[in-house]
């Protein structure tokens, strides 16, 4: 089995060290940051934390390089999922590829390009260290399953979580993975911003009555959202928001690490796709409303004069 990680950021890494300790699996991957690609290539691809591992993987910043695969796992933020798969779609000509991204509206952008795709969802985090270097922040499962509109097969499915698993990672197959999608989305939704608004790690969100009381709030307006939609989560996000807050308690959300570093964030994917979807199904959702304005104004002003 020969499977491309497009985008082997902090997430794509967990995957891609992952699979390639899989003897019959073959890992390649894309990445537009040169000085990370060059020291996978010389040194390895280094998994520290929650993950002892150092891998061999084939990595480009150039597509035309990559040979054709069977799967593709997209690990990219959300908002240059379009670019990516554009530009190694060829790659995947005969093949199926799965997002593992946060948020909705990723495995629609990759079904213009793609003609077999894998609706996915992952609670792994991690974070680079250094060139070559990811730090396993957090580990949990993966759901996988056919993305209803361009469906990978079930065979497939399957495939690609067999393998994973084998790697390491749990990842279950799933003939329906909306509901693991949105349990995550919704946690996400709720939580991330938080953190990136206060500079709250995980824990100290839950632990602050105010702010814990805000992310139920917004845990609800998910809810209702996943409910006119007729999807049923299969688990409570706002139980998994506890659990997280004990085996991940100075974890700095995703989002956080963005507005560190000023960088654009994935509110639109996340706090957006909840709005987006609310308006569709006559849903209300004023708080996750306003986290977006507040994300947007927080990026915002980064353009300002200092």
């Amino acid at each position: 089995m020969r499977v491309c990680i497009v985008g082997c950021g902090s997430i794509g890494s967990l995957f891609a060290a992952h699979l390639a300790q899989v003897e019959d699996v073959e890992v390649w991957a894309y990445d537009v940051v040169a000085a990370h690609v060059e020291a996978i290539n010389e040194n390895g691809l280094k998994l520290t934390g929650h993950a002892d591992l150092l891998a061999r993987v084939q990595a480009r910043t150039d597509p035309s390089e990559i040979p054709p695969c069977e799967f593709g796992i997209v690990a990219t933020k959300s908002m240059f999922t379009g670019s990516a798969i554009e530009a190694v779609a060829h790659v995947f000509e005969h093949g199926a590829v799965a997002s593992v991204q946060n948020g909705v509206g990723n495995e629609e952008a990759i079904a213009e390009r793609v003609g077999r795709v894998i609706r996915g969802t992952t609670f792994p985090a991690g974070h680079i260290v250094s060139p070559g270097v990811v730090n396993m922040d957090t580990s949990g499962d993966t759901w996988v399953g056919p993305f209803e509109p361009k469906p990978a097969t079930m065979d497939e499915v399957s495939r690609l979580a067999g393998a994973i698993t084998a790697g390491g990672m749990n990842t279950i197959a799933l003939e329906d993975a909306r509901g693991a999608q949105w349990t995550k989305l919704i946690f996400n939704a709720a939580t991330n911003p938080i953190g990136a608004l206060t500079g709250l790690t995980h824990g100290r969100v839950c632990e602050l009555s105010e702010t814990r009381r805000l992310v139920t709030v917004l845990v609800n307006e998910g809810k209702a959202v996943a409910d006119a939609l007729g999807i049923t989560l299969d688990s409570d996000p706002d139980a998994l928001v506890d659990h997280a807050a004990e085996v991940a308690y100075e974890h700095r959300a995703s989002m956080l690490q963005d507005v560190l570093a000023g960088r654009a964030t994935e509110v639109d994917a996340l706090n957006g796709g909840i709005v987006r979807f609310g308006a569709e199904q006559s849903v209300p959702t004023p708080m996750n409303e306003a986290i977006v304005a507040l994300i947007k104004g927080v990026e915002y002003s980064w353009q300002q004069p200092r």
